[in-house]
C-alpha cells in the first residue's frame, strides 16, 4: 500500500457509514467528494475493512458512470447533448468550453486539475436549454461566449 495516502480519511469515511458492507456506495461517494475521483490505493484497502473482494469494489464502482478511477478537476464542466440542448446549439458551447481550457474529446482535464470537461446525454433541465453544469450549479440558456465568461471567472477564482 502506499505509505503517503491518508488512510485516516478512508478510516473516517468508513467509520461513518459503520463498516457497512451495504453502504460501499456511499463510501465510494464520500471518498470521490474528497480526492474528485476514487484513488486505486483505496480498493484493497476497502476490501479488506469491509469484507469484500476487489472485484466486488471495482464492479460497483465501473457500474455507476458517476464514479471516476482518472483524476478529475477542481471545476468540472458538463456540457449537456440531449436532443433539447442539441438542437438549441450545445456543441459550439463545448467546442469553446474545450478551445479555452485546451482540452479535447480525449484530454477531458487540464493538466493544473483545475477543470474537467465532459459531455451528458441529459441534465434534466431541458425546459433550459442549452445547459450546462459546473460543479452540479445549473447554467441555463448557454451561448458560447457567456461559457467563455464564466470559464474566466473561474481562472480568476481559481
Amino acid at each position: 500500500m502506499n505509505k503517503d495516502f491518508d488512510y485516516a480519511l478512508l478510516d473516517k469515511v468508513l467509520e461513518e457509514h459503520e463498516y457497512k458492507r451495504s453502504a460501499i456506495i456511499a463510501i465510494l461517494q464520500s471518498i470521490q467528494e474528497h480526492y474528485h475521483y476514487l484513488p486505486k490505493e483505496i480498493v484493497p484497502y476497502l476490501a479488506k475493512k469491509l469484507g469484500i473482494s476487489e472485484a466486488g469494489i471495482y464492479s460497483v464502482a465501473t457500474f455507476y458512470e458517476n464514479f471516476s478511477f482518472e483524476p478529475k478537476g477542481k471545476y468540472i464542466i458538463k456540457v449537456c447533448d440531449g436532443t433539447a440542448c442539441h438542437v438549441r446549439h450545445s456543441i459550439p458551447i463545448l467546442e469553446r468550453v474545450r478551445q479555452e481550457l485546451g482540452l479535447s474529446a480525449k484530454k477531458i482535464t487540464t493538466d493544473d486539475l483545475m477543470f474537467t470537461v465532459e459531455t451528458v446525454s441529459c441534465l434534466g433541465a431541458c425546459g433550459l436549454a442549452p445547459v450546462m453544469t459546473i460543479n452540479d450549479v445549473v447554467h441555463p440558456g448557454m451561448s458560447p461566449d457567456k461559457a467563455s465568461e464564466l470559464i474566466a471567472e473561474l481562472k480568476k477564482e481559481g
